[in-house]
């Protein structure tokens, strides 16, 4: 498991490439931080997966209303290092997707041809 979410989530999207599904398969031990296990588990929400056994029965305080103070980046959202957040309402996170979503729809997938679009 890389050290960081986004880095997982980068490798875990390489295993299925244009429009092909892909399987990704990851292994976990007891020195992985909670923290870590938390943001993976709400990855897998947010696309709709199986949730393992294992990461089922971790429980986030951020879901049950009770608010932590941030001391470290370990504690918050991994992907803007602890900035009072969970990785599932990152507003970094959002803004790439949305980057991306906008890139993936300006794109001309059926190919003009020719140079710079010239036919």
């Amino acid at each position: 498991m890389p050290a960081e979410i986004e880095n997982y989530v980068h490798r875990i999207g390489r295993t299925g490439r244009c429009g092909k599904t892909g399987l990704a398969t990851t292994f976990i031990n007891s020195q992985q931080s909670e923290t870590m296990l938390l943001d993976l588990k709400h990855l897998l929400q947010e696309a709709r997966q199986r949730i393992p056994p294992v990461l089922a029965e971790l429980n986030d305080p951020m879901e049950f209303g009770v608010v932590r103070t941030v001391t470290n980046a370990a504690d918050g959202c991994a992907y803007c290092g602890g900035l009072g957040h969970r990785i599932s309402t990152c507003p970094k996170l959002e803004q790439q997707r949305s980057r991306q979503i906008a890139s993936l729809r300006s794109r001309d997938y059926f190919g003009s041809g020719g140079y710079r679009g010239e036919m």
